[in-house]
């Protein structure tokens, strides 16, 4: 008989893993379904790289503050008003375009407020796991919660796809509001969660807690390192913003073949997370860690210069393995080293890192695309990524040496 994974034995981590599932395909279904959408409009790649421009300028400047929140204040209250929030934006882009009254200007402008929104999300969302099991499930928890996470970006690209191509633009951002509103019920089922929470500041910004955060968080000889991976290898490789150049320009697909290379990523990364989900120990963890992040690299130059629909799926679900691997061992060492009352502030600055890469890499991405062509820029950022993983590796070899036992 099968077992059940140990962290399922918590009920309130249960129910919050179900709805995380549904938040995540809605984050994922308004992540894909965007893009699309403005390249309706133009076919400037600079157009398509906005789209980091906006959600990398609020993680910039409002990680810090967000972690501040999540540590001072219950962190199941700010996920839900947040996930209110991105549900909002969703069905109001929703109806500007089933009034055929949408413009350019408008969905820039409300996906500022749904980056925005997002980077007060994340910090809370992330540290709330820890309240939810005992010390002992914590790492099968995040196995499982990253599992939850695959599996919405898995559902979440096709159903955008095949909702934009056999219903309309509207109807994708219809159901992404809906898959909001299932999360916050499950928010609501959950009930109170208890939490070590940051003494308050006797008025205004608590700059010394945000110092307090930074310093531990950059200082720690581990959890910097691999910050630093994720954010060089997403910088120089990602360019998701600009998936349906690739699609329509490149390959020449429709809506629904386009979510299905949207989600190749996460096919690839729920195949390997489900293998580590039921693996006792993962031995090695720094090397493993290391050679996930030049995988990625690779698999940028191969989609990068792909001309197959079969080659691009499948180097995308080689680049979703290794960065599934890589997340999952990176979330262990900040989790296992970091103090719960810490915990949000951490996130806060590790958001500035995995965050900003993807977005900062749709800008390069949009940029260079312009100047030199998007498939060159994203083959060369791959062969970047596997010079800066040997450049990290020398310089911090602790982290090459790391096996989940420091």
């Amino acid at each position: 008989m099968t077992k059940i994974p140990a962290a399922f034995k918590h009920r309130q981590f249960a129910i919050f893993w179900v709805g995380l599932i549904f938040a995540w395909m809605g984050r994922q279904m308004f992540t894909w379904t965007l893009p699309w959408h403005i390249r309706t409009f133009t076919e400037n790649p600079l157009a398509l790289g906005a789209i980091g421009l906006i959600r990398l300028v609020p993680t910039i400047f409002l990680s810090l503050f967000a972690g501040v929140i999540a540590d001072r204040f219950n962190r199941r209250w700010v996920v839900f008003v947040t996930q209110s929030a991105m549900g909002l934006v969703a069905l109001t882009l929703a109806l500007l375009t089933l009034t055929k009254t949408i413009q350019l200007w408008h969905i820039y402008g409300l996906l500022t407020i749904q980056a925005t929104v997002y980077v007060i999300d994340l910090p809370a969302r992330l540290s709330l796991t820890p309240n939810l099991v005992s010390k002992q499930n914590l790492s099968n928890a995040l196995s499982v919660e990253f599992m939850a996470m695959q599996i919405g970006s898995l559902i979440g690209p096709i159903l955008s796809g095949g909702l934009i191509e056999y219903y309309g633009q509207a109807a994708a951002y219809l159901g992404t509001a809906v898959l909001f509103v299932i999360m916050l019920l499950a928010l609501l089922v959950l009930g109170p969660v208890a939490q070590q929470k940051l003494e308050v500041a006797p008025s205004g910004i608590d700059w010394a807690a945000i110092r307090t955060g930074v310093r531990f968080t950059l200082k720690h000889p581990l959890i910097f390192p691999s910050m630093l991976l994720d954010f060089l290898a997403t910088l120089l490789t990602r360019a998701d913003s600009l998936m349906p150049y690739f699609a329509r320009d490149i390959l020449g697909l429709n809506a629904a073949q386009y979510g299905w290379l949207s989600a190749a990523s996460a096919i690839g990364a729920n195949l390997a997370g489900l293998t580590l989900s039921f693996t006792h120990k993962i031995r090695n963890q720094g090397k493993l860690l290391l050679t996930a992040v030049g995988m990625i690299g690779i698999a940028a130059v191969v989609f990068g210069f792909s001309r197959s629909f079969p080659l691009s799926m499948a180097a995308l679900m080689l680049a979703g393995a290794s960065d599934s691997i890589s997340s999952i061992i990176r979330s262990a060492i900040r989790q296992f080293h970091t103090p719960d009352d810490l915990r949000g502030r951490m996130t806060s600055v590790n958001q500035i890192f995995f965050s900003g890469g993807p977005y900062a890499g749709d800008v390069k991405a949009g940029f260079l695309g312009g100047l030199i062509g998007v498939p060159l820029a994203v083959g060369l950022g791959g062969i970047a990524c596997v010079l800066a993983v040997a450049g990290i590796s020398w310089q911090w070899p602790k982290l090459q040496r790391y096996d989940g036992v420091d």
